[in-house]
């Protein structure tokens, strides 16, 4: 399992925490063990070009993700193939302002943006009221039995 976490950001976070937290959703998916997984740590000028480049739309936003080899989860007799999940990158300057808004912590909100950023990679959507039921939830599902405790409140619509 590959999963990688460049922190350009300049905020100090708990890179092994997200790794960790990668691991755990791989193992809950059935995500092929060789799976590959690159989470970037941006600064919000870095995010805000990347969100015009990827999605069009101006300024600084929490959470993107890039699928690339278009994996699905898998089952117990039939994990994910071998491939590149992907790329996320998360903006946590961003997670500290929606964390505080929310009342929860900063981490709690990182470990959230990348269970989001991970489902989407994965094929999940929440564009429809049926996908962001299903959607959530699974999030919310991994994220409260990866922390021991209820998940923190989605701050992403």
């Amino acid at each position: 399992m590959s999963i990688e976490v460049n922190n350009e950001s300049g905020v100090q976070v708990d890179e092994a925490q997200l790794v960790t937290l990668s691991r755990f959703i791989f193992e809950r998916l059935y995500i092929h063990p060789q799976a590959e997984l690159s989470i970037l740590l941006v600064d919000e000028p870095a995010m805000e070009k990347l969100h015009i480049e990827l999605m069009d739309e101006p300024g600084a936003t929490d959470v993107l993700s890039v699928p690339m080899d278009e994996l699905t989860p898998g089952t117990p007799d039939k994990p994910t193939p071998q491939g590149m999940l992907g790329d996320i990158a998360i903006c946590p300057q961003v997670a500290e302002v929606q964390a505080r808004n929310a009342g929860h912590t900063t981490q709690e909100e990182m470990l959230l943006l990348a269970t989001h950023g991970i489902l989407h990679l994965l094929g999940y959507d929440h564009a429809e009221p049926e996908e962001k039921e299903e959607m959530f939830s699974l999030q919310r599902e991994l994220l409260s039995s990866f922390l021991g405790k209820d998940a923190p409140m989605e701050t992403m619509q």
